[in-house]
């Protein structure tokens, strides 16, 4: 099955690593394409071949000021993925409910004291 297009869905567009470093560095703040690309170390063509899919799945916004192309995070995009991982909360819950419970089994061992009733 071939695999669908990096700008179908926003989990696509993120699978790549360098456009989730992208993510980061905008949700610090806007920055120009060659801020980017030097950051990256990649040269400003990937950097806007990136930024080209992250637009498209709207996930960062670019104004022009001047002869620069200013790139934002648009946080609204990463909803669907957002949502996704909320269906996972109660598996973590439940994980981090059972820690609790063998970190105070252990400590209770350790100290040579009964648990409380």
């Amino acid at each position: 099955m071939p695999r669908l297009a990096t700008t179908s869905d926003v989990f696509n567009a993120v699978a790549e690593p360098q456009r989730r470093i992208i993510l980061e560095l905008l949700a610090r703040g806007e920055r120009p394409v060659n801020d980017i690309a030097e950051i990256l170390h990649i040269t400003q063509p990937q950097a806007s071949k990136h930024l080209r899919v992250l637009r498209a799945v709207q996930l960062v916004h670019m104004r022009v000021h001047g002869q620069q192309r200013l790139y934002r995070l648009q946080g609204d995009g990463l909803k669907p993925m957002h949502d996704w991982v909320a269906h996972f909360t109660h598996f973590w819950n439940a994980s981090f409910d059972r820690l609790d419970t063998y970190l105070a089994d252990l400590q209770t061992k350790e100290s040579g004291h009964d648990p409380l009733p």
